[in-house]
C-alpha cells in the first residue's frame, strides 16, 4: 500500500514538473524563453521543448503568421495637381524576428501596427504628391503599391517586422471636391461628344461633296458618251438618208415635204398667212410635185403639167395683150419728168424755187398731184 501510495506521489510530482518544464511552440507560432527579465532563448520552429520551471524561466509566444492592419480611418492626401484624395488602404504584415519585435515595441502588436501605419501615411504622402490623380488610381498604381510596401518594409525591418504587401482599397475625392470633379468631367465629355459631333458633320459634307463630285463625273461622261453616239447615229442616219434619197431625189422631196406638213399642221389652233401658190403647197396641188414654173422651164411635154387657171404665155405676166409692162411705164414716166429740166432748164429752176417757198400742205397736194397723174399714165400704158 505504502509503495502504490509512494508511485503515485512520484506520478504526481513527475506531471506537476513535467507542466512547469515542459511546454510546446505551435507551427504558428513563435516564442522567446526569458531566463530572469533576460531573453536566453528563440524558438522559430514548433516542437516540445524543456525550460526550468518560473520563475527561473519564463515562455512567451508571438504569432508568426501573416497579420492585416486595416486602419478604418480614411486620410485625405493632396496629389501633384493640388487635389484632395481620400485614401482607404491596408497592409499585410508578420513577425520575422521575436527578439527586435520585443526589444523594439516590446512584443505589443498594437505598438507595432501604430508604427506601421504611422509609416504608411508617411510614405503615402511623400509618394502621392508627386503623382497625378489619374496615376494613383490607374496609371501608375502598381508602382505605388511597389513603391509603399519597399519603403515601409526598409523602415520597419528594425523592429523584425517584415512587410508582406500593401494595397490601396479605394481612392477618392474629397466630398468638396468631388462635386466639382464630377461637373468638369461632364464637361469634358460634352466637349468630346461636340467634336465628334463636328467631325462626323465634316466627315459628312466630305462624302456628301466627294459623292457629288464622283455624280457630276459620272453624268459628264454618261453626257459625252450619249453625244458621241448620238453623234455617230446621226452621222449613220446622215448616210442612210443621203444614200436613199440619192437613189430617188423626187421621193427624198415628198418625204421631206410630208414631215414638214407634219411639224406644220400638228396643231388645232394653227395659223398660217402663205400664198396658196407657194412652192410650200406644190404637193397639195400635184401629187408629183411639180409647180407651174417649172413646167415651163423643164424639158417634158406640157400636158403633164397641171393646170392652175387660165393659161398665161410669159409675156402675159406683164400686162394683158397690147398693153406695156408696169416697168415700162414707170420708166417713162420718169423719162417724162426728166425732160423738164433738159429742155427748160430756166423754167425748171423757176418751179423748184416757187416749190421751195411752199407750206408744208402745198408741198402734199403737188405730192398727191403727182401719184395720181403717175398712175393715170401707168394705167393708160396698160
Amino acid at each position: 500500500m505504502n509503495r502504490l501510495l509512494t508511485l503515485a506521489v512520484a506520478i504526481l510530482v513527475a506531471v506537476f514538473a513535467a507542466r512547469l518544464m515542459l511546454f510546446q511552440v505551435d507551427q504558428r507560432q513563435s516564442a522567446i524563453v526569458f531566463s530572469l527579465g533576460e531573453v536566453r532563448r528563440v524558438l522559430l520552429e514548433p516542437g516540445l521543448y524543456v525550460k526550468w520551471p518560473p520563475p527561473v524561466q519564463t515562455v512567451r509566444y508571438f504569432d508568426k503568421r501573416t497579420l492585416t492592419l486595416d486602419d478604418a480611418e480614411i486620410v485625405r492626401f493632396i496629389t501633384a495637381e493640388k487635389q484632395n484624395i481620400q485614401v482607404d488602404s491596408y497592409v499585410k504584415w508578420r513577425i520575422v524576428d521575436p527578439r527586435l519585435f520585443y526589444i523594439s515595441v516590446g512584443g505589443s502588436v498594437q505598438t507595432a501596427e501604430d508604427r506601421i501605419a504611422r509609416q504608411l501615411r508617411s510614405q503615402l504622402n511623400n509618394s502621392i504628391a508627386l503623382l497625378t490623380v489619374d496615376e494613383v488610381i490607374s496609371g501608375r498604381r502598381d508602382e505605388l503599391v511597389n513603391t509603399l510596401t519597399r519603403g515601409i518594409g526598409e523602415q520597419l525591418i528594425s523592429i523584425g517586422v517584415e512587410i508582406v504587401d500593401v494595397r490601396l482599397k479605394r481612392v477618392d475625392f474629397a466630398p468638396d471636391v468631388a462635386e466639382r470633379v464630377y461637373e468638369r468631367m461632364q464637361s469634358e465629355r460634352k466637349r468630346v461628344a461636340n467634336d465628334l459631333r463636328a467631325n462626323g458633320a465634316a466627315e459628312n459634307e466630305r462624302i456628301r461633296a466627294d459623292a457629288e463630285r464622283q455624280r457630276e463625273i459620272i453624268v459628264a461622261e454618261a453626257y459625252k458618251d450619249a453625244q458621241s453616239l448620238r453623234g455617230e447615229g446621226d452621222a449613220s442616219a446622215t448616210r442612210s438618208y443621203a444614200s436613199a434619197f440619192g437613189k430617188n431625189p423626187e421621193f427624198a422631196s415628198f418625204y421631206r415635204s410630208l414631215e414638214a406638213y407634219r411639224a406644220s399642221f400638228n396643231g388645232d389652233n394653227d395659223l398660217m398667212v402663205v400664198d396658196p401658190a407657194a412652192d410650200f403647197f406644190r404637193y397639195f396641188r400635184d401629187p408629183s410635185g411639180v409647180t407651174t414654173s417649172r413646167c415651163r422651164t423643164a424639158e417634158r411635154p406640157r400636158r403633164s403639167c397641171p393646170v392652175l387657171g387660165p393659161e398665161r404665155s410669159p409675156d402675159s405676166a406683164m400686162g394683158d395683150s397690147g398693153g406695156l409692162p408696169w416697168g415700162l411705164a414707170l420708166g417713162m414716166m420718169l423719162v417724162f419728168e426728166g425732160l423738164l429740166p433738159l429742155i427748160l432748164p430756166a423754167a425748171w429752176r423757176e418751179t423748184v424755187t416757187r416749190i421751195a417757198g411752199f407750206g408744208d400742205g402745198q408741198i402734199r397736194f403737188v405730192g398727191l398731184l403727182g401719184v395720181a397723174l403717175g398712175l393715170a399714165v401707168m394705167m393708160l400704158f396698160q
